[in-house]
């Protein structure tokens, strides 16, 4: 290989280390929510807020996982119900795999009730509770 082409595969090298430096720690997700409440792209995007170099650190990305359930919806006396929960699973070794644990490590849960709400009212109130509950989670993981 001569100069040039080592020093394009160091720069291309660093410019991915960067983008996944950037990006923040890349933690398997297992999201089993109603989709009628919130759909991946939501989840993943509030999940993005919490997760941090210190908490990949604390519990490295290859040995844990998260998962998230919101479930609920409108009631007959129009009243919306949602309960989320954010657990901390470990991963199934070997890594390749793509499962987790159903033993919580750590979990977090919030709900709530909207009495005369409409649906857009209730995947509002879904997506504040999934919220909450990834802070509740981040704060009991993650020591300020």
């Amino acid at each position: 290989m001569n100069k040039t082409s080592l020093l394009a595969a160091a720069v291309l090298t660093a410019t991915v280390f960067q983008a996944q430096a950037a990006s923040g720690p890349e933690y398997l997700m297992v999201n089993k929510s109603a989709q009628r409440l919130v759909d991946d792209a939501t989840v993943n995007a509030l999940f993005a807020e919490i997760v941090s170099a210190k908490m990949a650190k604390l519990y490295p990305t290859n040995k844990w996982g998260f998962a998230t359930q919101v479930e609920g919806g409108i009631t007959q006396a129009n009243i919306c119900v949602v309960t989320a929960r954010v657990m901390l699973l470990q991963r199934n070794l070997p890594v390749t795999t793509k499962l987790l644990l159903f033993k919580p490590e750590k979990s977090a849960t919030a709900f709530d009730a909207l009495p005369n709400s409409t649906e857009a009212q209730c995947r509002d109130l879904a997506k504040a509770k999934l919220r909450e509950a990834n802070l509740a989670i981040k704060a009991a993981l993650v020591p300020e």
